[in-house]
């Protein structure tokens, strides 16, 4: 179990990112005092698309997806967030509703910094707005391969391509395969992957079967990562 986090841990999570790097010790330790740690719930939103951007959030543990939802009804996941991983921010320097909603896939806590003091960082310190603007450009990156991929791609090159994106990113390799260290439900792959949940299932229970991906416990295990990596760059015949 966590342990709440004092002014001091949330300075050092603040130091931990990139985003931070550059401002001077007291002002981190000033923005720490101002920091509230929030817990959720798995399926817990932590704001709703169109709230007010009132708080810009880091991951302390568990993940957070960041989910838009279509005209359709249907929920597409832009991004799926880890430990140390910023969100909101963009929302808060622009003074904007969140374009998206933010909800924990598992028990998540999050820290969250208050608006105004951001702000002000960022008119005293641009090297600040520089380094979100990178991480929102590495994230539309993702984006648009994503959406590339959704258009010309096959559903199992999508599948094999979400779950190699997430081990490169946090996975834990060992003697049996590239292990994610969460649960990702079929739910969550099929949205971060377009496709629908049954064949998410049906996929995943396949490759289950076949050997290239095993389970220990409720965790995905990559175990023929080659395999999916082929299955990944496999073009539309």
């Amino acid at each position: 179990m966590l342990v709440a986090m004092t002014p001091t841990d949330s300075a050092t999570l603040l130091r931990a990112n990139p985003i931070f790097a550059g401002i001077p010790a007291p002002e981190i330790n000033a923005l720490a005092r101002l920091a509230t740690e929030e817990k959720h719930a798995a399926r817990a939103f932590v704001f709703m698309e169109g709230d007010a951007a009132r708080w810009l959030y880091i991951v302390r543990s568990g993940h957070v997806k960041i989910v838009r939802h279509s005209k359709t009804g249907k929920d597409v996941v832009l991004e799926l967030l880890g430990a140390g991983e910023v969100f909101g921010g963009v929302a808060v320097l622009e003074k904007r509703p969140y374009p998206a909603a933010a909800q924990a896939t598992e028990a998540t806590t999050v820290l969250k910094l208050p608006a105004d003091p951001i702000l002000a960082l960022a008119e005293r310190h641009p090297r600040f707005v520089r380094e979100m603007a990178l991480m929102i450009g590495r994230r539309l990156r993702s984006a648009h391969d994503s959406v590339e991929s959704l258009a010309v791609d096959p559903v199992e090159a999508r599948l094999a391509r979400t779950l190699l994106r997430l081990a490169e990113r946090e996975g834990k390799t060992g003697t049996d395969g590239v292990t994610l260290p969460f649960h990702l439900t079929r739910q969550s792959l099929a949205d971060m992957s377009g496709t629908t949940v049954e064949t998410a299932i049906r996929v995943v229970g396949r490759w289950l079967k076949d050997g290239r991906l095993s389970e220990a416990g409720t965790r995905l295990v990559l175990t023929d990562p080659e395999a999916l990596r082929e299955l990944a760059d496999r073009a539309v015949e």
